[in-house]
């Protein structure tokens, strides 16, 4: 739904910190975003926290929300926040309840990429206590070791070798909830946004490190990031298994699809996000100024997209 006028969105409470582990991204983003949406006259004001939200919301506070809660436990990405929402006819940015949910969840996401024929790479979930040597011969060297219900690279570890597999497994497991091993694919990373039925362009990500970690999103100034990431008919290809891999796991409104790239030019999913970074460093602005709209523009179309009709 096109909005003209900022009037029409009501007051707007811009959720943002939370108790995640990745409240201090989010804080960031919230910052961003609610500057952005003052600055085109919305009515918007900032809460920290599902928790304040709620309060808020059930004083009649707030009209709507921008939920930019990164993460799970508090995160509000990870359908809580968005069953509270629906119980109180709310209406709110970003995917529902089981989009969220199955998102957040990387071994689900990739149960439901596989049963429909999508790529993603091999894999097995390690329940606590699991035999994670046992799966690492399945699925070889190199792999990825990762907490199965975090973001923002928290808790991952790509392994070369057995002797560094305990040590890998040791720091997911400070996160809570399962694992997830997967295979290592070798070649480009990249992700592509998703703003209502617009896939953006593809970004092709390139850490000045061995890959795209935490320090290499929020901190480090040496990464660079080549946006068309591919040209003519892969751009087209990635972008089409993006909006595919997207719509399969029930999500809508807007989010972000990473992928890896092999060296034969395959391309794996790994992910979706669906309450993208919106910092300095982050990727959905970064393309979205590719294709002409800047951040005021698209914080706009995605509290437009809390009206649901167009998603």
């Amino acid at each position: 739904m096109k909005i003209q006028d900022p009037a029409q969105f009501g007051r707007v409470a811009v959720v943002m910190g939370g108790s995640s582990a990745e409240r201090e991204v989010s804080l960031d983003s919230g910052r961003n975003v609610l500057a952005a949406l003052k600055a085109r006259g919305v009515d918007a004001h900032a809460i920290d926290g599902i928790p304040a939200l709620l309060d808020a919301l059930r004083a009649g506070h707030f009209a709507r929300v921008f939920n930019i809660l990164h993460g799970q436990h508090g995160g509000g990405e990870d359908g809580v926040l968005q069953g509270a929402l629906e119980s109180l006819n709310v209406p709110y940015t970003g995917s529902g309840v089981l989009g969220s949910a199955l998102s957040m969840d990387k071994t689900r996401s990739k149960r439901v990429w596989q049963s429909l024929g999508l790529p993603t790479p091999k894999f097995v979930a390690l329940p606590r206590g699991a035999d994670v040597h046992a799966a690492a011969k399945e699925i070889g060297f190199p792999l990825i070791v990762k907490p199965a219900c975090e973001g923002s690279s928290v808790g991952v570890t790509r392994v070369f070798e057995e002797k560094d597999l305990d040590a890998a497994v040791a720091l997911a497991e400070k996160y809570p909830g399962d694992l997830l091993m997967e295979t290592l694919i070798q070649g480009d990373e990249l992700t592509v946004g998703i703003l209502g039925r617009q896939v953006l362009p593809t970004i092709h990500i390139v850490p000045k490190g061995a890959f795209y970690d935490y320090n290499a999103k929020y901190i480090a100034e040496d990464t660079r990031y080549i946006c068309p990431g591919l040209e003519g008919e892969a751009e087209a290809t990635l972008r089409a298994l993006s909006l595919e891999a997207f719509d399969a796991l029930g999500c809508y409104g807007w989010g972000r699809v990473d992928v890896m790239r092999d060296r034969e030019g395959r391309n794996w999913l790994l992910e979706v996000n669906t309450a993208p970074g919106m910092t300095s460093h982050s990727l959905v602005p970064k393309a979205a100024a590719v294709a002409g709209i800047d951040y005021q523009t698209l914080c706009w179309r995605v509290l437009e997209t809390s009206f649901r009709e167009d998603t």
